[in-house]
C-alpha cells in the first residue's frame, strides 16, 4: 500500500481506508405546483433508484424517503468523499387530495408525485344560458 496524498491536503490512503463510510441525511429541494385537477410535487433525488424510494401517506401526511448508496460498495477506498445519502421530506396534505389515487415516478433524479384532487373541490364550469 502506497502513501497517497491528495493535492488538496486530504487524508492519505491509510487514513481514508480506516475511516468508516458516512451517512448523511438531506432535505431534498421540492417544487409543489397546483393545477385544476391535482397537486404536483417535484423532488430532487439525484442518484436514487426507484427501488430505494419509499413514499407513504398516512393521517394527512405525505412522507418521502430515498437512499443513495455509495458507488463503490465492497471496495477498499483510497479516499472517500462520496457518502451514502438519505433523503427525507414530509408534507401535511389537505383533505382535498384523493389519497387512493396518488402516483409517483422517478426519472433522471427527479421524483414526481401526483396528488389528484377529490372531485368535490375541483372547479366546476357553469354554463350560462341565454
Amino acid at each position: 500500500m502506497s502513501d497517497l496524498s491528495l493535492k488538496n491536503g486530504g487524508p492519505s490512503e491509510a487514513v481514508a481506508a480506516q475511516t468508516p463510510a458516512r451517512t448523511v441525511t438531506v432535505t431534498p429541494r421540492v417544487d409543489v405546483l397546483e393545477t385544476e385537477n391535482e397537486f404536483l410535487l417535484l423532488a430532487d433525488l439525484p442518484g436514487v433508484k426507484s427501488e430505494d424510494v419509499d413514499i407513504r401517506f398516512e393521517k394527512g401526511e405525505l412522507a418521502l424517503h430515498g437512499r443513495r448508496s455509495g458507488p463503490h460498495t465492497g471496495k477498499q477506498p483510497a479516499h472517500r468523499e462520496y457518502e451514502t445519502t438519505n433523503y427525507h421530506r414530509a408534507f401535511t396534505v389537505a383533505e382535498t387530495v384523493a389519497a387512493d389515487k396518488i402516483t409517483a415516478d422517478l426519472k433522471n433524479g427527479i421524483l414526481t408525485v401526483r396528488l389528484p384532487k377529490v372531485e368535490s373541490v375541483k372547479p366546476k364550469r357553469i354554463s350560462v344560458r341565454g
